[in-house]
């Protein structure tokens, strides 16, 4: 008999998956089903939504997640490029699996209560499949969202007893736990305001990471997820086709022959280049949150429940939003299903997230 899809995807992917720090009976016994909603383009509009998708499909590869799919954001007219259905691709050729690649809605929410209840099929497929998904699914799933937050809003304004009952948590990665002195809002939620403050209405858990400690403040914060990466300390220990995944996102190629430069040699040129970039990072520790994993000062990825301490966890908060996107937040023990990230350890976050995501990534396949 020969093996199903799923049986060689896994073999593709797990053949030398092993976390550092982590023994063969740590495995958690039963992946968590997950949809990653992304703001992916090509040309990119933000390299990192590609180390993003890397990153996502590694924990995969480890069955830490079950990845149900990509759900990627309509582009918005000020970028230049359309949803990245070949960077799926790639990352489906690299690992063996099979994950759909989903085009979200055209039109913003014109209010936190908008269900775009006149538009076609068409143009609700993303929602319908969020809204499928959940149904379909034996257990509770969880949703990334690290660009606009439309289609899942939408989803939940229209089916939220099903969000109630089969949505384990969505990881909202936007916004600013300080706005600053003169209230700018993260670009994130800049994207659709309504949509942002319409999560926050969701009956189901809420892990909140605030882009920014305070908003375009490039540093490590106590309630911000941002870190940063010099490029050479990751892309020359990859393989060579997750090498050419990277380039030919940020070489920016206007070619169709995505497989192609997957197979090809990387180009040393721009290797060189893109080595010397530093790279903004943002949505790591939720993606290892969510898997049921933490990460240590040293960068080790670790369960939930072991017994070394992390670098970041999750506060319970409570918050409101209004309709303009500003949030009205503290932490409070009592709260429930609401929590923000806080970063425990300042001066070891950057280093050990940047380990933490060298370690994901050397997992994937050769």
């Amino acid at each position: 008999m020969g093996l199903s899809c799923s049986s060689l995807a896994a073999i593709t992917c797990n053949a030398n998956f092993k976390y550092p720090g982590n023994s063969a009976k740590e495995k958690s016994t039963e992946p968590v089903p997950m949809i990653h909603a992304t703001d992916l383009y090509h040309t990119h509009g933000d390299p990192d939504d590609h180390w993003d998708l890397a990153s996502i499909y590694a924990l995969a590869c480890s069955e830490s997640i079950d990845l149900k799919g990509i759900l990627i954001d309509f582009p918005p007219k000020r970028r230049l490029g359309d949803p990245d259905v070949m960077g799926v691709a790639q990352m489906n050729y690299l690992t063996g699996l099979v994950v759909p690649a989903i085009i979200g809605t055209p039109y913003p929410m014109n209010g936190r209560n908008d269900t775009q209840s006149n538009v076609s099929k068409i143009e609700h497929q993303g929602i319908n499949w969020v809204i499928d998904t959940l149904k379909k699914s034996r257990v509770p799933v969880v949703i990334n969202i690290v660009g606009a937050a439309i289609d899942i809003a939408i989803a939940a304004k229209k089916e939220p007893s099903l969000f109630k009952e089969k949505c384990k948590a969505i990881y909202l990665n936007a916004g600013s736990a300080y706005t600053g002195k003169d209230k700018k809002l993260e670009f994130n939620v800049v994207l659709n305001p309504a949509a942002y403050s319409a999560i926050f209405d969701v009956p189901c858990p809420v892990f909140w990471l605030p882009c920014w400690n305070e908003t375009e403040i490039h540093e490590v914060g106590e309630y911000g997820s941002y870190y940063n990466f010099l490029q050479n300390d990751i892309l020359p220990g990859l393989s060579t086709k997750l090498q050419n995944f990277f380039l030919f996102m940020l070489g920016q190629k206007n070619s169709y022959k995505w497989l192609a430069y997957l197979n090809s040699e990387p180009e040393q040129e721009l290797l060189t280049t893109f080595n010397k970039q530093y790279r903004n990072m943002w949505c790591t520790a939720g993606f290892l949150n969510a898997a049921g994993k933490k990460v240590t000062s040293e960068g080790e990825i670790l369960p939930l429940d072991s017994k070394k301490d992390p670098v970041f966890s999750f506060k319970p908060i409570a918050i409101s939003c209004d309709d303009n996107g500003y949030t009205t937040w503290e932490v409070d023990n009592r709260a429930k299903n609401r929590y923000i990230l806080h970063v425990d350890d300042l001066f070891n976050y950057q280093k050990a997230m940047t380990l933490a995501l060298k370690n994901l990534l050397l997992q994937l396949p050769e």
